[in-house]
């Protein structure tokens, strides 16, 4: 394990992804395991993984199973319902990795700068207050799906820079946050571009910051598994982020670089709306899924210092155990570290 400058590290993986990949220790073909997923644009790695057979060439029957917050699916995790996931770090994450339930073992999606990522947004009824700047949101309501989860923090982090106080109201699904925002029930939010940027559009809402500006590197999700797999599975677990990095690969090259130019991003959005916006045509599709495109970190790297800052907010808020340190959380033996 190497620990890397960040934008070394990520040029120095993107670069090896591929070789990465097909050294990958083979493991008994076909190898069922379970998957969490949000549908969301931010997990495509793994939709692109199943699609095109790259969890398949790494041995494993991949089974995608689909949640509507990220608290669900670490308990899923801890009770083996599910063998991987991608998904925020929340307090209840962290509380199962005490317990010896949960390790994360890798990264995924990233903020990073010249890229749109997480925007803040304010209801149209705080906006004609006067809510134009995040700066102006002291003594404002802000969702959260659960408190102790990534909303929650990075609400704080945003009032912590402004040297303003918020009141956080949790409302258990993505769904009922977006309800109470254009409803005028909550002030403000912040969430990924493909679901602000047309929220925004509809006139419902307004975008007034970015998350990025107030934490730069942000190590928005994880990878992580049981501590079981971790520990005494790592052959299936190496070709998990195989199977998965195949995926990031492919997503970045599509929707970030741009190599395969118009046809390859369209052909890339075609193979995300089977999981993505589903309800919705593709025409309609498409401009949302396109609008989601943040970067996804080559072969799972993990950002431990965005990590660490993290696990400390929690800990510093009382949400898990104040002795609770960075080896119960991480296992930082599979991937690059980065930070």
């Amino acid at each position: 394990m190497m620990n890397l400058n960040r934008r070394k590290a990520l040029a120095l993986i993107g670069g090896t992804a591929a070789a990465t990949a097909l050294a990958a220790p083979a493991i008994a073909a076909n190898r069922k395991i379970k998957v969490g997923a949000l549908r969301f644009t931010s997990h495509s790695a793994n939709f692109i993984a199943v699609e095109r057979g790259y969890f398949a060439d790494a041995g494993l029957d991949v089974e995608l199973v689909f949640f509507q917050a990220a608290q669900p699916m670490a308990v899923a995790i801890a009770s083996g319902d599910i063998d991987y996931a991608v998904t925020a770090i929340s307090g209840g994450l962290i509380s199962l990795a005490q317990k010896g339930a949960v390790k994360v073992i890798g990264g995924s999606l990233s903020e990073e700068e010249g890229i749109d990522g997480q925007l803040i947004l304010a209801s149209d009824a705080a906006f004609k207050s006067g809510v134009d700047h995040p700066s102006k949101l002291g003594g404002k309501s802000f969702g959260v799906t659960q408190t102790g989860s990534s909303f929650h923090y990075m609400g704080s982090k945003v009032a912590q820079a402004e040297g303003i106080e918020m009141s956080f109201k949790p409302l258990q699904k993505v769904g009922a946050v977006i309800g109470a925002l254009k409803s005028g029930q909550i002030d403000a939010w912040s969430i990924v571009p493909h679901i602000a940027k047309p929220l925004a559009g509809s006139g419902a809402v307004h975008i007034i910051g970015k998350i990025q500006d107030y934490i730069p590197n942000y190590q928005v999700t994880t990878v992580f598994t049981s501590a079981k797999n971790a520990a005494e599975e790592r052959a299936m677990t190496e070709s998990f982020i195989a199977g998965m990095s195949r995926g990031v690969e492919d997503y970045n090259n599509a929707m970030i670089e741009k190599t395969g130019g118009e046809a390859g991003m369209n052909e890339m959005v075609d193979l995300i709306h089977k999981y993505v916006y589903t309800d919705r045509p593709r025409e309609k599709a498409a401009p949302s899924i396109i609008n989601g495109t943040m970067r996804l970190n080559p072969n799972a790297a993990l950002n431990i210092a965005s990590v660490k800052d993290q696990l400390d907010w929690f800990k510093a808020g009382g949400m898990v155990d104040a002795s609770i340190t960075m080896d119960v959380l991480v296992d930082p033996s599979y991937v690059e570290t980065i930070g």
